[in-house]
């Protein structure tokens, strides 16, 4: 009971701390983040234990495929050469600069752990990404690569991870075990490519909109299960899995269903945060307390020269990129890389500085067996990154944009002027091969994209106006979808009309 109490009391802390920062026009995690290291500080007798198998999936996997469910492959395909640079390079050098400090200053930690709690660190986190980028102003183009980075970079990362921790448990590596991993990674891709056919399949026979919010769930928790214990890529799969669905599900799901859901979605996302920044800091308080002045001192040493190694190695690699892209686009010519844009020194400067760490690193370290050499250090390590870049950057991003003088551009604002025009000509044609009355009162109406009411008429006339309004919405939405997957918009524009034409079709009754 107390736990639940103390739950409570969090949430309703936790909504406070999201109104105050929408107020103050701050990202949300990172007064998460400030609550959790006030937990972690204060003196209580609260204990909360989670078995750590069970953490990766109930975090990471409905965070992961809510974020994924909104990516744009044709912005990935776009800007694939800085994605990839910042997914397998960054990543790569980030987990190697920690392990390599951490052994250095511990030097009877193995090479094993030393990896693992470098592969923890490494991957700035989707959703601490997508609520922070949401909440500020920046480029598409730069939006795109920070997202699809922080979606993809997981794969990389907890590929190094799982190796680590088996090794590091006396389990024995060899260049034959990494290939395998490798391979699963691929298998992953299939299992997610083909399960979400199935299961969109399956699914759309439940119409109730209670049960279908919780087939979601399901289907988010089981495919990750599934996928872990058959020996794929849980992370690879269930992303795969998502884009996938993305792609199938808006002609197939009715309004009434994906509205409320999308809701739901928000909402879980939302408490799973402040559920991880609750467990991990009741979990690194028994930490703190159980060592020693001077331990506790050298630890929080070797966490803060983590978290300054993470966020170094991060600028330097992203200046590396800027230059060699200026370098490449001087001497042979811009071409597909880098393309119409060539990296600016400010553009440069926030993307290094936006390596926010969340509840894919605080979850990996909670996740690691309980005799895992030197967890508690790994664990304040984490929480200490997760918890300093979100603060220190976080609350630093929006001042720094405005210093830098970095401006959005219009291309989601185009492209959804550009889909609504052509959704509007598509209602224009089947009105005008109409000529009922009440096509011609509808006429007006779309023409004008207004939501005005309709002057009274008779019923037989509400059915008449109420059926040619369907059968517009549904053409429009398959008009949509085309324009969507034939690359004329990306999934931002695609989402915002998708919203406008279900409560159009809510409103049809």
């Amino acid at each position: 009971m107390e736990i639940f109490q103390w739950l409570l009391v969090m949430l309703v802390g936790a909504v406070v701390l999201t109104a105050f920062a929408r107020s103050l026009k701050l990202p949300y995690p990172s007064l998460l983040a400030l609550g959790g290291a006030a937990l972690a500080l204060l003196s209580n007798g609260l204990e909360f234990t989670l078995h750590p198998e069970l953490v990766l999936a109930l975090f990471v996997a409905p965070v992961l495929l809510d974020a994924a469910f909104d990516t744009s492959l044709r912005d990935l395909k776009h800007y694939w050469v800085p994605v990839l640079s910042l997914v397998v390079v960054a990543v790569g050098i980030t987990t190697f600069a920690v392990a390599w400090l951490v052994h250095s200053l511990v030097p009877g930690m193995p090479w094993a752990a030393a990896i693992a709690l470098g592969a923890i660190v490494a991957p700035p986190d989707a959703a601490a990404a997508s609520a922070i980028l949401r909440q500020l102003h920046l480029p598409h183009r730069m939006v795109v690569i920070l997202e699809g980075e922080s979606l993809l970079n997981d794969a990389t990362a907890l590929l190094t991870y799982r190796l680590a921790v088996s090794a590091a448990m006396g389990s024995t590596f060899s260049a034959g075990v990494a290939a395998w991993q490798a391979l699963a990674m691929a298998g992953s891709v299939i299992a997610g490519f083909v399960l979400a056919h199935a299961y969109v399949r399956v699914v759309q026979r439940v119409t109730d909109v209670p049960s279908a919010i919780v087939m979601q769930f399901v289907g988010a928790f089981g495919i990750w299960i599934l996928a872990d214990e058959i020996g794929l890529s849980a992370i690879v799969t269930i992303v795969t899995f998502a884009i996938t669905a993305a792609r199938i599900t808006p002609e197939l799901t009715p309004a009434r269903l994906r509205i409320p859901s999308f809701a739901v979605w928000e909402t879980v996302v939302f408490v799973l945060n402040v559920l991880a920044f609750v467990i991990i800091g009741l979990q690194v308080r028994p930490v703190l307390d159980s060592l020693q002045d001077g331990e506790r001192a050298q630890y929080l040493q070797i966490a803060g020269l983590v978290f300054a190694t993470v966020v170094f190695v991060r600028i330097a690699w992203v200046f590396c990129y800027n230059r060699a892209a200026i370098l490449k686009a001087k001497l042979f010519g811009a071409g597909s890389w880098p393309g119409d844009y060539v990296p600016t020194a400010a553009g440069s400067t926030i993307v290094g500085w936006c390596g926010m760490r969340g509840i894919v690193t605080l979850a990996t370290a909670f996740a690691l067996p309980a005799g895992f050499p030197y967890r508690d250090l790994i664990l304040l390590c984490a929480f200490c990154v997760v918890a300093g870049t979100l603060i220190v950057q976080g609350l630093t991003l929006r001042p720094l944009i405005l210093l830098l003088g970095i401006k959005p551009d219009d291309t989601v604002e185009r492209e959804f002027q550009g889909a609504q025009a052509e959704l509007a000509r598509v209602a224009a044609a089947i009105i005008d091969a109409d000529d009922s009355d009440a096509a011609q009162m509808l006429r007006a109406e779309f023409a004008m994209a207004s939501d005005q009411q309709l002057a009274d008429g008779s019923e037989t006339e509400h059915v008449a106006r109420n059926r040619l309004r369907a059968s517009i919405i549904a053409a429009q939405r398959q008009s949509l979808v085309r324009m969507r997957d034939t690359g004329v918009i990306a999934d931002d524009a695609f989402h915002r009309i998708e919203e406008h034409l279900d409560r159009a079709e809510l409103n049809v009754g």
